[in-house]
Formats: structure tokens, sequence, C-alpha cells
């Protein structure tokens, strides 16, 4: 399965990229938001993690925009969010299937938190075995 990594950050797009090839996912990223609206569009991956605070265009403006093409308009997108659960109700309502509080948390004990969010949404069945 295709996973799509958008963040800024480069360490935390290392890191999560590291995070979730090792739980055998295939994975792309992107550092903005055009970037992350283009190779979504180009590559359709099965999922996407998207940050929130991103160049360009904001994390908000990319999930609207995945949300209203017909090719991206169905892939269930993760919100990666430093701000606390009182936005997670208005991102479910823009489209997003789930979010996880960035923290210190987020990538411990290789990425566990990551993972178990990206299983959770794709499915246990669908996610690949170490």
């Amino acid at each position: 399965m295709k996973i799509l990594l958008v963040d800024d950050s480069r360490f935390l797009r290392k890191a999560g990229e590291q995070a979730l090839r090792r739980a055998g996912y295939e994975v792309i990223t992107a550092s903005d938001g055009d970037e992350a609206l283009k190779i979504a569009q180009e590559q359709i991956p099965s999922l996407i993690l998207l940050d929130m605070m991103l160049p360009k265009l904001s994390g908000l403006e990319v999930l609207r925009a995945l949300k209203q093409a017909a090719a991206t308009k169905d892939i269930p997108v993760i919100i990666l969010t430093g701000l606390s659960d009182r936005n997670s109700e208005k991102l479910l309502q823009e489209g997003a299937t789930s979010y996880v509080e960035k923290s210190d948390t987020l990538l411990e004990k290789d990425g566990a938190v990551l993972i178990q969010a990206v299983a959770r949404v794709l499915g246990k069945a669908a996610a690949p075995s170490s």
C-alpha cells in the first residue's frame, strides 16, 4: 500500500517515512501543499498523512482540494497536527478520516502511534506484515 506523507519538517518526514517503510508500506513524501496535491493526483496513494501547517497551501486547503477532486476524494486522510482536540471536529467535517496529534511520542518506539493510526484507518487486514 502506498502512503503519501506530507510534512514540512524534514526530520519528521524522514522519521515517519522510515517507520512506515519498516512496517511494510511504500512511502512517498511531500514538503508543501502544492507538491502534496500534485503527487496525490499523479500517484493516487492508498492513504495520506497530512500536516496542517504547511508552506504554499495549508493542510486545510490541501484537504479541501483533495476532497473536491474526483481522483482523490475517496483517499482517506489522517491529519497530523500539533493543535489539540479543539480542531478535530472541524477537520472531520472537512473530510479528514482521522487525526493524530503531533507530539514527542508520535515517533517513539519505531513510530508505533503513527503505524497504529495507519493500520486503524486502512483496516488491520490491509496492514502489511513486517
